[in-house]
């Protein structure tokens, strides 16, 4: 049986290549997809009114990009404020309550005479085949597509793929002219549209910001195909949903095989079956096909296969990667692939980026996104990210997939809770619209294993999500994804809990100066805990995530951002420099780090933040020395390099000073992320300004497989005063990586105080 089968593909695959062979002759000998990029510069111009083509196109744009690329460039592109923005602006006294009342609206407020951008893309159309689809990967805000002045049809979420049938409209082999009209800001769309809920975003980048292809086939046409992966009897389910664009039924045989995407070694037999799709409609097919010794996908271990689907008149193939993520109650902990897994990395905010005076087209880059996305957090040990409040190009969706990384895939919605300004409380999503958003998202996303979390929202009080949205979409996704959502109850029984740690979020206004029963924070303060300050999200018995702490924000420059400009000062009185406060930040960074990953209360540890935008008016920002190079401040570098090793060490003592010439017990935690026995020495050591070792002691450490030990090390203080660091540096006995280091700033002081 096993081979006729392999030789009925292999005719099946002559007759498919000598079709192919000649594919200019008529439609009926064409019977694969053919994909034609439309990547590249396009005609650019805008208008006020919504139904007017221009009549000439003044500037060019790179698609995938933004308007604010253009050349010549456009005069106050990006120019509107949310009304989350506002509500910001009434708090830090930018805006009045009463001015804020009147300009903020249902979505926010223009200050650029335009609402419409036109792209505008001459190209040359293949030979003619019998059905054309148009393909929008993601643009905003709207989306209306005009083919040879045809209107098409439009598109209005922002952040999902828009589908267009051209197959009337187009020329085939000759030159056409696509015209795709975006909105030049959030305001031209619906109220009930998700474009703008952001807090912390001055402006909003209008853009098609993905890829844009056309693609020509037969009928019955493969609309969509999800992979799911199925561990435990090393198979895949597929669901293939045919459609059939002609007016009469079509039979076809539907042939899927599993390869290796690498050495395209077939990994699975071929599977075929008969199917009709009626005429004008759609036919959904769940096949599963076995993948015998599946070799399992993990970000140590990105290996992945690829899915060839075909019918009489279409073929593609899927890329997926054989994996399962899901979070456990019971023991609070995030599985992968059967087996304890710690998330630790960072947070992107890429629609924040897209407004950073350095943004151009780096987010398009080949090269930079290689180094942003593997070789940097290689180096810090991050498996994970968090892409928060808005999501990215497909691009940057496979070279997680292909490099090993962990997505936590977040929706842009961001209402904030009760007792913000901008928060309403009467606000009621629109739940069809949600629902509708969140199925096209889940089916752009769901072949990635790198996307491990659908995220609803972020810090968002919204009780239709667990009651309604969530469970009504839930089940689309056959891995059968953990949820996150926010502030809300969790909507599965396993679903975790986001938490979010902003110690020092309580010294950051003006006064500084503790009221009666009020307790500012301390770095002290952390040698007496050993989990989470309490907040509502963090009272659960769900797993936690923890994906934002710090509150320690600064500019590229080193200059404090909007929410830290008074934090600082209070940190560092008169030594508040550029150099010190990147020091400092870098310092409290990674023992921060460090504090949260000791003691096993959280899933993941996620830093924020990674990349935003970075400017004088900005409310968080990045720790980029150089952007277009890619080059960390150092001293952010070194902390997380440490803080994050999978050999962690966490050395409990904040104090600002010691006794000289004293005896003091160390109390430093250990942990081991790995699935292997980590066994070394543990040594805690005073080096003086002068780097030479003052006082050292040394002793074993053995850790179990992801286990988790603390140690007391009893050390006697040098008797020479002065500034010293005090390191706890565990050096593996195996000598694989570097020895990771927790250190201290001390300074010693004689019993007498002189």
């Amino acid at each position: 049986m096993r081979t006729q089968k392999i030789a009925l593909w292999l005719a099946f695959g002559l007759v498919l290549a000598c079709i192919g062979c000649s594919r200019m002759g008529v439609a009926a000998e064409m019977n694969h997809r053919t994909t034609l990029s439309l990547n590249g510069q396009w005609d650019v111009d805008d208008s006020v009114a919504p139904d007017v083509l221009p009549k000439t196109y003044g500037h060019k744009a790179p698609v995938p990009g933004l308007a604010h690329s253009a050349i010549p460039a456009f005069a106050d592109v990006d120019e509107y404020e949310t009304r989350q923005l506002l509500s910001d602006m009434v708090q830090f006294g930018g805006l009045s309550k009463a001015d804020y009342d009147k300009t903020a609206g249902v979505h926010g407020w223009s200050h650029q005479q335009r609402n419409y951008f036109w792209f505008r893309k001459t190209f040359a159309a293949p030979a003619q085949n019998i059905v054309a689809l148009l393909k929008v990967n993601k643009a905003q805000f709207g989306t209306v597509v005009y083919l040879n002045g045809v209107r098409i049809g439009e598109h209005d979420p922002c952040f999902t793929a828009a589908w267009f049938d051209v197959t009337k409209a187009i020329k085939w082999n000759a030159q056409n002219e696509l015209v795709i009209r975006i909105g030049a800001h959030p305001g031209v769309l619906p109220a009930n549209v998700i474009a703008s809920t952001d807090f912390e975003k001055y402006h909003w980048t209008p853009g098609i910001y993905d890829d844009v292809s056309l693609m020509v086939m037969n009928n019955p046409v493969i609309s969509t195909v999800q992979v799911a992966p199925q561990l435990a009897t090393s198979s895949v389910l597929i669901q293939t949903v045919l459609h059939n664009y002609s007016d009469h039924s079509a039979t076809t045989t539907l042939q899927q095989q599993v390869s290796e995407r690498k050495s395209r070694t077939a990994a699975s037999e071929l599977i075929s079956r008969q199917v009709e799709v009626p005429a004008g409609g759609e036919k959904t097919v769940m096949q599963t096909v076995p993948v015998p010794k599946a070799h399992l996908w993990s970000p140590e271990d990105p290996f992945l296969y690829q899915l060839t689907t075909r019918t009489a008149g279409d073929e593609i193939t899927t890329s997926f990667g054989m994996r399962d993520f899901h979070f456990d109650t019971v023991t609070q902990r995030a599985y992968l692939n059967g087996r304890p897994y710690f998330m630790r990395g960072s947070n992107i905010t890429l629609h924040r980026f897209f407004e950073d005076p350095d943004v151009g087209t780096l987010p398009w880059d080949e090269a930079w996104l290689h180094r942003l996305l593997v070789t940097i957090p290689r180096q810090l040990h991050w498996n994970s990210f968090r892409f928060c409040i808005g999501p990215v190009p497909d691009r940057w969706l496979e070279i997680a997939d292909e490099n090993g990384l962990l997505i936590q895939n977040e929706y842009p919605v961001w209402v904030g809770a009760p007792g913000w300004l901008g928060y309403d409380k009467t606000l009621q999503y629109d739940t069809n619209e949600m629902i509708a958003e969140y199925t096209e998202w889940m089916r752009d996303n769901w072949n990635h294993p790198s996307v491990v979390i659908w995220d609803a929202s972020n810090e968002s009080i919204l009780p239709e999500f667990t009651r309604t949205i969530i469970p009504a979409v839930r089940g689309l996704d056959l891995s059968n994804r953990t949820w996150e959502n926010s502030y809300n109850a969790p909507a599965g029984a396993n679903d975790p809990v986001e938490d979010h740690q902003y110690l020092m979020a309580g010294i950051a206004g003006q006064d500084v100066t503790p009221k009666v029963g009020q307790h500012l924070f301390e770095m002290t303060d952390l040698e007496e805990m050993v989990g989470p300050a309490a907040g509502p999200e963090s009272k659960t018995s769900h797993a936690m995530i923890l994906n934002e702490y710090g509150w320690l924000w600064l500019n590229r420059d080193g200059s404090p951002t909007l929410v830290t400009q008074y934090l600082y000062p209070h940190l560092l009185g008169d030594k508040n420099t550029a150099e010190n406060r990147l020091a400092l930040q870098a310092y409290i960074l990674g023992g921060e780090t460090e504090f949260w990953r000791a003691y096993r209360r959280y899933a993941g540890v996620l830093h924020f933040v990674y990349l935003t935008s970075s400017h004088p008016k900005a409310f968080t920002s990045d720790h980029w020395k150089d952007l277009k190079n890619l080059e960390l401040q150092p001293d952010f570098a070194r902390a997380m390099e440490n803080a994050f090793n999978p050999l962690g060490v966490y050395l409990n003592f904040w104090h600002p000073t010691l006794l000289a010439n004293e005896q003091h017990d160390f109390t430093i935690a250990m942990v081991n992320d790995e699935h292997r026995p980590r066994t070394g020495k543990l040594r805690l050591e005073f080096t003086g300004e002068d780097g030479k070792v003052a006082a050292i002691e040394e002793i074993p450490f053995s850790l179990a497989p992801l286990g988790a030990e603390s140690y007391v090390v009893t050390i006697k203080a040098p008797e020479s005063t002065g500034k010293y660091s005090l390191q706890a540096i565990a050096v593996p006995a195996d000598d694989s990586g570097h020895p990771t280091i927790s250190h201290r700033n001390v300074e010693l002081q004689s019993a007498t105080g002189h």
